[in-house]
């Protein structure tokens, strides 16, 4: 079990350091060699976990989905915007984050599957969309696979404007505002009423989550 622990913490910790050279310096320009300088560890460690540049690329664009975990919600949708918060937030610090929205993003080579991730975003939020419909939740007119492309589509324009014009410290400001746009052609007018959408409840709730993960890895 010890043994399984640190091979887990191993691969954490080259993948928060290849997300790290990845955001920094985009996926044609990072080497492995930066990766491992980040990293602290062996080229056999690397090559233990991941054996390109290319799965490790991949291996971040999915671990960034996986990341995002709130609390469940009474309401569905107060889920979805939460996740959308949190996302924005660990944005502006996390390395994987940053890392995958970099690699999800910018042009390059041809040589990495780019796709994983809006796929795997849209692919979420239809799933969340989905959930809230079938509780009563979401307009009966709404196309749930458009609506989850649109937002993906949109958070991720939104996502690089802040970048550009802010460093993401105003994301969260934005997506509530693109919450405030897009909600009410989506919600039911009761539901709505209720949606928290300040754009201070993402650091809130990646506080509450990493507070709860210290005391699960404290547990015995």
């Amino acid at each position: 079990m010890v043994q399984q622990d640190r091979a887990i913490r191993t691969r954490r910790l080259i993948l928060e350091a290849a997300a790290s050279v990845f955001d920094d310096r985009g996926y044609d320009r990072a080497t492995i060699a930066e990766v491992l300088e980040r990293a602290g560890v062996t080229k056999g460690a690397l090559y233990f976990h991941f054996a390109s540049k290319e799965a490790l690329a991949l291996a971040v664009l999915d671990e960034h989905v996986l990341d995002i975990a709130v609390e469940p919600q009474p309401i569905k949708l107060q889920e979805f915007v939460d996740v959308t918060q949190v996302l924005s937030h660990r944005l502006c610090s996390d390395p994987i984050q940053r890392g995958a929205a970099r690699l999800a993003v910018e042009q390059g080579s041809n040589h990495l599957d780019r796709k994983r991730s809006m796929i795997s975003w849209t692919q979420f939020v239809e799933g969340v969309l989905g959930e809230a419909r079938d509780r009563g939740e979401v307009l009966k007119s709404v196309v749930i696979r458009e609506t989850a492309e649109l937002y993906v589509g949109a958070f991720a324009g939104i996502q690089l404007m802040s970048q550009t014009l802010a460093n993401r410290a105003d994301l969260n400001r934005r997506v509530t505002v693109l919450h405030q746009h897009a909600l009410p052609c989506i919600a039911v007018p009761a539901i709505l009423a209720k949606l928290d959408l300040d754009p201070e409840r993402g650091e809130a709730l990646d506080a509450a989550i990493k507070a709860g993960a210290l005391v699960d890895a404290a547990a015995p």
